[in-house]
């Protein structure tokens, strides 16, 4: 009689790695929670420091700019020399960056700090992603990767309600600054347990080769020239678009020409350029890129301008700003919980309920703010509108890497999502810009008298904020439809992305 040979059973996972997993995810929290938290305090940093309306724009965009471009770099140098001690140093520079911000005595300071937050942030999270692929056999990567997406989710949910709460137990003076406080005690027990815990070089480096370098001129370009393009953006309307603002944007558009020459040139060298340009020779991907950036150029300055109006010209705390959010962020917990479950079901038609979504819940928002008078704004008139977008925000975030991934060959999807990573903090930076642009330059073209103009003007100028956020969102759905139906199983599926 002979037998069946047994099924082979999935290799035990040593309960190392999933302490090493706590310890990376704890990183990334604070990371995330940054990304966020910092949203209600604004109002509370311009009075403390007398800031600019151009600081508020550079203490979010600055940050997610910085974090966006250190990215492909850190996680490639995190293959050569492997990645604890990228993680360790980062996560260190990440702690002390935090303290620096709540120690700044000025708007520069702040400013300064929180570039060097953000640059800190993208070096570290790299190395998340990578020791899950390391320390996790193929069957069970899935649950660690649904375990770090929930703490995506529960970090930039947290954010607002947790700096809500901080500075109304503290008061506006010292709460913002203890906003980036809570960094500190997470920060130094999350470094002596990665010190003990994390796996050591030697058995998690990639591949090494004198042509896998790190490209610093690219690097170098693309910063300058995402710079040139956001300073304008930010500092025009504060200085009343002198000429060096126009300048300074066409200097922008020729510096990105010249690093896609330069990249185009790297690569026939045979060297790994920042962005591999053979990516873009698939139309869809190059959709897939342009969809990230206005995606997120649409829905994280959401609650920029949301946290502004409810506390800078309605009057209400920071706690009640923070509420404000909490449908938002409950939708797109219950969206996110379900979109792996409907993409297999649906395939591209996921994005396309998540973007339309997203879209009638900011089109709502726009119509409100337009016709309601500021002193009868609710948070219970933005509910279900935000709940609408925050469930269609959490269908499209989970799986949308995926798709923009299945767009070019399994031997390229490393690239493609480093490339993706990167366009969505960008986008973040550019929505904050320039949606932070059209709202500050509704306020100062209002006539204000008294407290009820005030509250109006702030309204009407959120209105027309939000509604180029509801613009840019359609904008997205049009460009959906560039990517696949459905994720090819030859496609190797991509890691979850950090959002805000």
């Amino acid at each position: 009689m002979t037998t069946l040979p047994a099924r082979a059973a999935a290799p035990a996972i040593p309960r190392r790695a999933w302490q090493a997993l706590i310890v990376l995810l704890a990183g990334m929290f604070i990371a995330l929670l940054d990304t966020t938290i910092v949203n209600v305090a604004l109002p509370s940093i311009r009075t403390s420091l007398d800031a600019s309306e151009a600081t508020l724009s550079w203490i979010i965009s600055g940050y997610a700019l910085s974090f966006g471009l250190v990215l492909i770099p850190a996680g490639r140098l995190g293959d050569r020399i492997g990645h604890k001690w990228v993680f360790f140093t980062g996560l260190a520079l990440f702690t002390a960056a935090s303290v620096a911000c709540g120690l700044a005595q000025n708007d520069l300071q702040l400013i300064v700090a929180r570039v060097v937050q953000g640059f800190a942030g993208g070096i570290f999270v790299p190395a998340v992603t990578a020791f899950i692929q390391l320390l996790f056999p193929a069957q069970s990567r899935g649950k660690a990767f649904a375990i770090m997406g929930a703490v995506i989710g529960v970090s930039t949910a947290l954010g607002p309600i947790i700096g809500g709460l901080i500075i109304e137990a503290f008061g506006e003076e010292n709460g913002w600054r203890l906003v980036f406080g809570v960094n500190l005690p997470i920060g130094i027990v999350a470094l002596i347990a990665a010190a003990i815990l994390l796996p050591n070089g030697a058995d998690v480096k990639a591949a090494k080769g004198a042509k896998s370098g790190i490209d610093v001129i690219g690097l170098v370009l693309l910063s300058a020239a995402l710079i040139a393009l956001l300073v304008p953006l930010i500092e025009g309307e504060d200085q009343g678009w002198p000429l060096w603002t126009y300048l300074t944007l066409v200097a922008g558009v020729l510096l990105v020409v010249g690093f896609a020459f330069w990249e185009i040139s790297y690569t026939k060298r045979g060297l790994s350029p920042l962005v591999p340009p053979r990516l873009f020779s698939h139309p869809a991907f190059t959709g897939g890129t342009i969809l990230a950036l206005v995606y997120f150029a649409a829905f994280t300055s959401i609650f920029f301008v949301i946290s502004l109006l409810w506390q800078s010209g309605l009057g209400h705390t920071a706690l009640e700003s923070g509420l404000v959010s909490i449908p938002f962020a409950i939708g797109s917990i219950i969206g996110s919980s379900q979109s792996n479950r409907l993409t297999a079901r649906l395939g591209r038609t996921v994005l396309v309920i998540g973007v339309t979504l997203l879209s009638i819940g900011l089109i709502t928002v726009f119509v409100l703010l337009l016709t309601v008078p500021g002193v009868d704004l609710t948070n219970w008139m933005l509910l279900l509108p935000l709940l609408v977008a925050g469930l269609g925000n959490g269908l499209f975030i989970a799986p949308n890497a995926q798709f923009i991934v299945a767009t070019v060959d399994r031997s390229e999807a490393g690239g493609a999502s480093g490339v993706i990573g990167v366009m969505q903090r960008i986008g973040s930076a550019v929505g904050i810009a320039v949606v932070g642009s059209v709202l500050f330059a509704g306020i100062a073209n209002a006539n204000i008298q008294g407290p009820g103009d005030l509250a109006q003007a702030f309204t009407d100028a959120a209105a027309w904020a939000i509604g180029l956020s509801a613009a840019l969102s359609v904008v997205a759905l049009v460009l959906v439809f560039a990517l696949p139906k459905s994720v090819s199983s030859g496609h190797a599926p991509a890691a979850p992305t950090e959002e805000t």
